[in-house]
């Protein structure tokens, strides 16, 4: 559920308040970028990962963003205390206000800045997946990109909820595996992790960045590689990652039982759970209000 306060531009808000103008090209198009956020103990983890993504895919789409990143962390630790967040999802939008046929009177500015934050979704043990071919280009200019225009994933994914399924993996022109709508996947054969690279048209999700650079797991080895459907349903584990969801292991592929054992997932998760307890440590400032 959405919380009662919501940070636009410079301001903390009641969320009720009329904030958005019909002229704000970006709403109409779906023009501009967003992240969402786990917060932890009052802190957004990994808060300069996603405004680094932001940063990336707002050049490509030509979205101004605030410059000062820590001016933004500030007001955000303010909604954060405004709402009592202390465990929650935080989601980060830039809206472009200018440019296209239907701009119109808006804050006067290049783009808006909305914050808001909602109670943590519970995604249950497992997931099951199910096939949408054809729906990632790969060679698309803004493949990768985490764009307002949402739409299509959310079709494809309440597609799938309506068959019995809880996400859907996104496969490219290739018939490669790209990700799922909102999460990356990763198979496991043995010790050997594998996850789709960039090139095969996946967002760079924040987790996915941190369990290829940072996460050191005893015995097991983690890589960008070539993931063809045959192997998801072959592997030893499959799993997705995503800022809300951490490790999630997913036990059915289309009509396919998978996932022979955990092992592997749970020497990640562990790891990846040490490493944002010492980010929370390291970015916690005064202690919060309880």
């Amino acid at each position: 559920m959405l919380h009662r306060f919501v940070l636009h531009n410079d301001r903390i808000r009641d969320a009720a308040d009329p904030l958005l103008c019909a002229g704000q090209v970006g709403l109409l198009s779906g023009w501009g970028v967003f992240s969402t956020l786990r917060i932890v103990d009052g802190v957004p983890f990994a808060f300069e990962r996603h405004w680094a993504r932001m940063t990336r895919d707002a050049a490509a789409l030509h979205v101004e963003l605030p410059v000062d990143r820590e001016a933004v962390r500030r007001k955000l630790s303010e909604l954060i205390d405004a709402n009592g967040a202390l465990e929650a999802t935080l989601r980060l939008v830039v809206v472009r206000n200018q440019g296209g046929l239907w701009e119109g009177p808006s804050s006067g500015r290049p783009s808006d800045l909305i914050a808001l934050t909602a109670d943590s979704k519970r995604w249950g043990s497992a997931v099951k997946l199910a096939y949408v071919p054809q729906a990632r280009h790969a060679a698309n200019a803004f493949a990768g990109a985490k764009v307002l225009s949402w739409a299509m994933n959310l079709t494809w994914l309440e597609s799938v909820q309506a068959q019995g399924f809880d996400e859907a993996i996104l496969l490219n022109e290739r018939g490669e595996v790209a990700e799922c709508t909102s999460a990356n996947i990763f198979v496991a054969r043995g010790s050997e992790v594998g996850t789709p690279p960039l090139s095969a048209g996946c967002l760079p999700g924040i987790t996915r960045e941190v369990l290829l650079g940072e996460i050191r797991a005893p015995g097991i080895r983690i890589a960008e590689r070539t993931i063809l459907p045959a192997e998801l349903e072959s592997a030893d584990e499959v799993f997705i990652t995503s800022t809300t969801r951490n490790l999630l292991p997913v036990v059915q592929v289309g009509e396919r039982k998978v996932g022979q054992n955990d092992q592997a997932r749970l020497a990640l998760d562990s790891a990846f759970g040490d490493f944002v307890k010492r980010y929370v440590a390291g970015h916690r400032q005064t202690p919060a209000v309880r």
